[in-house]
């Protein structure tokens, strides 16, 4: 991996871990990690506790860089039939709202975090390749795929829900509503080039720089000031920036065949 990737990398790696301690610490999982409605796993502590162990485990090997293809490919499927046997079928069945698209936000969120760990493990593909790993392995390429679809998704947000969300800008920062439609586009913009090909090296570097600028100038002042009643809610969407910063960071510092520029 390159240095950029190694960044990346432990950016991400340092998410997973902080959201297993939170799922430990709260005795539930992070408001984006599994729909609402599980209170059949929450009476569950042993259970709950128990993914928090391997959220930690597994984020502590993607830091040091030791049994990484292992870890992120297990996280990764983990993360992707939680996805598709929980998420999908909670949206049809139980959310009514699930033609509103902003509804689809949280699944969207979970699915970025699956992506990444795909990006992580292509990494780390051709070093440690056996039968399992080798299976799995040829639905890696999709995890860039994936991450940017979840990107370009929260742009849309930021267009859809730009008034609501503005007052997320610092207040010290003037013209909130302007920065929203320019982040959206900057989302927008990003997944697409990404997807496409077009310097994505360059692009996906300032994605990662961007998110990891809201990480520092917007989520860490909020987790600071924020009530201990909603403390939980904002370390987890300011790890889950920081976790989305490093999937960017890996994507650009990807030295294989099919991504060079």
């Amino acid at each position: 991996m390159g240095k950029l990737s190694n960044i990346g990398r432990i950016f991400y790696g340092i998410a997973i871990i902080a959201l297993g301690f939170l799922t430990i610490i709260h005795n539930d999982f992070p408001y984006f990690l599994i729909p609402p409605k599980h209170s059949w796993l929450t009476d569950h502590v042993i259970f709950v506790h128990m993914a928090g162990f391997f959220l930690i485990l597994f984020g502590t090997y993607i830091v040091i860089g030791k049994k990484t293809l292992a870890a992120s490919l297990l996280l990764a499927t983990a993360l992707l039939l939680i996805f598709c046997l929980y998420f999908i079928p909670y949206q049809f069945i139980v959310n009514p709202n699930y033609t509103h698209f902003g509804d689809w936000e949280n699944a969207a969120k979970e699915l970025a975090l699956a992506s990444g760990a795909f990006v992580i493990a292509g990494c780390f593909l051709e070093k440690n390749e056996t039968p399992l790993t080798g299976f799995l392995g040829k639905r890696v390429h999709y995890g860039v795929i994936l991450f940017s679809v979840t990107i370009i998704s929260f742009g849309v947000d930021h267009f859809l829900f730009a008034k609501q969300a503005a007052d997320y800008v610092p207040s010290w920062i003037p013209y909130h509503l302007f920065w929203m439609y320019f982040t959206g586009t900057a989302l927008i913009g990003s997944g697409l080039a990404i997807i496409f090909k077009i310097k994505r090296k360059l692009v996906a570097t300032l994605l990662g720089a961007m998110i990891f600028a809201w990480f520092v100038m917007l989520h860490t002042p909020r987790m600071i000031a924020s009530p201990a009643a909603y403390i939980g809610s904002e370390i987890s969407s300011a790890f889950l920036a920081l976790a989305y910063s490093g999937i960017a960071f890996v994507i650009a510092g990807k030295k294989t065949g099919a991504d060079t520029l």
